[in-house]
């Protein structure tokens, strides 16, 4: 009989591939498991590409599972090579630091914490990679990775022509040693990750296996991409940020609400706890009513991340911007100085709408920026200082900037 949880993984298409389903569908039939997802600390938050995994985690929580949730400290020092042409810059302490508390701050808005026996625990593969010297890691693991089976790796075999560094290339064993210290510190048996980390992912479960003689199990996710079909992600430019700090709620509630058509039933089944048989019915919508599939979507998956007071205010937000009529005073707000006139450039600078004045000639240029409902047309233009401006570039981002 197929387990309930993976019936509803399953269902809602988190399921992309499973190192043994069978085994697996018994030990969850058998009982509760304790599972890990790994996240290294490269930013401070969460983005929506990474909350497939996450999402999948809080579905086995429901089920009465134990999540483990694990930020590479060690890990994050080395720099993952999954998907990558290039290494990824080394961070500073103060860099790490700030970046963990940020991921743990991105948890625990999907899960819940404490002492109970399905309660979610954070831990740092720092606290038992800093206890190896190099002699003792090579005594104690060298032999159980064979350099064929790394050379085979898709991460390495895409890196291997554009200078791999051995301290990427170590960062899969890093990644396996972490699996076997959660086996046996909690009895964790199952990882969860995203397609990428799929064989990272497998060398765990060989070295418990060579070990302990032992079963452990890798259950991975489909990557989300955007309607270019690009993974999102920050190195992709094009990350979602979960944190409030880094992006609104009202942001967040637009990035769902202007999900593409092809994508809703999806992005519901996915980011939503929305019973099965409401998105069929919401998946049938066509045309106009489609928009308001859109809506339950962009409401259910803020809900999620920031609460039911903040999608609330984010809906009414964006009801004011298109509807007319509605409170303003949850539109994202920027407060600048502004003692004089300014350029126009400078202006959209300064409210953090574009990196370069170049950017934002570009984009006047193109007709993208109102100021006030009126279409810039002319970058050269002036702003005279005022209390308060609406500000929109392209048809999605809307700011609300105040002169101190």
């Amino acid at each position: 009989m197929q387990n309930d949880l993976l019936h509803e993984l399953e269902v809602r298409g988190f399921i992309n591939q499973c190192s043994n389903m069978d085994a697996l569908n018994d030990a969850l039939n058998n009982g509760k498991i304790t599972a890990y997802l790994g996240s290294d600390p490269t930013a401070d938050s969460l983005h929506v590409g990474h909350l497939v995994p996450v999402m999948m985690m809080r579905w086995l929580q429901r089920f009465g599972h134990r999540p483990l949730m694990l930020v590479g400290g060690a890990t994050g020092r080395i720099g993952d090579p999954s998907g990558r042409d290039s290494g990824r810059p080394m961070m500073t302490e103060e860099v790490l630091a700030k970046n963990i508390a940020g991921l743990k701050k991105s948890y625990s808005k999907f899960l819940h914490f404490g002492e109970g026996k399905s309660d979610a625990l954070i831990v740092d593969n720092y606290d038992w990679m800093k206890n190896y010297s190099h002699m003792d890691f090579l005594a104690q693991f060298g032999t159980d990775f064979t350099v064929p089976r790394m050379l085979s790796m898709e991460s390495v075999k895409r890196r291997l022509d554009n200078g791999m560094t051995f301290l990427e290339f170590n960062y899969m064993t890093f990644q396996a040693v972490d699996f076997l210290t959660l086996y046996n510190k909690y009895g964790c048996s199952l990882q969860l990750c995203g397609a990428d980390q799929w064989g990272n992912a497998v060398m765990g479960i060989e070295l418990i296996r060579k070990k302990l003689g032992k079963e452990a199990f890798v259950l991975s996710t489909a990557l989300i991409t955007d309607a270019a079909g690009n993974k999102i992600g920050k190195s992709a430019g094009n990350a979602v940020w979960v944190n409030e700090d880094k992006l609104s709620p009202y942001e967040y509630w637009q990035y769902f609400r202007n999900t593409p058509d092809e994508l809703v039933e999806k992005f519901l089944k996915i980011f939503t706890e929305i019973p099965m048989d409401e998105i069929e019915k919401l998946g049938k919508l066509q045309g106009a009513e489609l928009n308001e599939a859109k809506k339950v979507l962009a409401r259910a998956a803020t809900t999620i991340a920031h609460g039911a007071d903040a999608a609330n205010a984010a809906e009414t937000a964006a009801a004011a911007l298109f509807a007319g009529g509605a409170d303003m005073d949850n539109v994202p707000t920027k407060e600048i100085k502004m003692d004089a006139s300014m350029g126009v450039l400078d202006f959209l600078c300064a409210a953090g709408l574009f990196d370069s004045k170049s950017d934002a000639r570009r984009m006047i240029e193109q007709g993208g920026i109102q100021i006030d409902g009126e279409k810039l047309t002319d970058w050269r233009a002036t702003i005279e200082p005022k209390s308060e401006f609406m500000v929109q570039r392209g048809k999605k981002t809307h700011l609300k900037v105040v002169v101190k």
